[in-house]
């Protein structure tokens, strides 16, 4: 049996069910992003697709430590 998921991640299911996209595309839509501070892309998830507060903040903090390989 695995492990659950913690951290972020663990809202992903009930995001993607909510929000009808799956993961991959929103955190394309936070890679392809020109806007550099943590809550820019936060307020575009949020005003512009609708996400809350802590849905765009789940994806937001772990795509751009990715990105930065943090």
């Amino acid at each position: 049996m695995s492990a659950p998921v913690k951290g972020p991640a663990s809202c992903f299911p009930a995001i993607e069910k909510t929000y009808g996209r799956p993961v991959a595309y929103w955190k394309d839509l936070i890679r392809t992003s020109p806007l550099t501070r943590h809550r820019e892309p936060v307020g575009r998830l949020k005003t512009e697709h609708g996400l809350g507060h802590g849905h765009a903040n789940a994806f937001v903090a772990p795509t751009r430590a990715e990105r930065s390989g943090d």
